[in-house]
């Protein structure tokens, strides 16, 4: 996998980390299943820390991008269906609180779609 982090980028290198798997799992560049390099190994090949890579990891698990399995590793999710879930299961959360805040079904859908303009401004 041939992944660079530029040291001079106001991007910190985790994050450039996390965007360049994501971006490549999602083109399917990384197919499903794709066994990652070790933290270590990757941290070493990109010349940081195992925590800086750690933490990409970590966040590309939280967003549904790779399943962690013990031995087998870290794998490229299959894309569709974790994050289908994760999204479901923020908008479930939602709904919720805006529910407990006493908000009408008008005003938080107002609201939802005002956060999704910022999240995708050109969408």
């Amino acid at each position: 996998m041939q992944l660079s982090v530029d040291p001079d980028s106001a991007t910190p290198p985790y994050e450039q980390i996390r965007a360049g798997i994501a971006e490549r799992a999602r083109s399917g560049e990384l197919p499903t299943g794709l066994r990652l390099p070790t933290v270590r190994a990757l941290a070493e090949e990109l010349g940081l820390a195992a925590g800086t890579v750690a933490r990409a990891y970590k966040e590309l698990e939280a967003d549904g991008v790779v399943e962690t399995h013990g031995r087998r590793g870290t794998l490229i999710a299959a894309a569709g269906d974790t994050a289908h879930r994760l999204a479901a299961e923020a908008a479930a959360e939602y709904a919720g609180r805006a529910n407990r805040l006493g908000l009408s079904h008008e005003d938080a859908l107002a609201a939802a779609v005002a956060a999704l303009r910022v999240a995708y401004p050109a969408g």
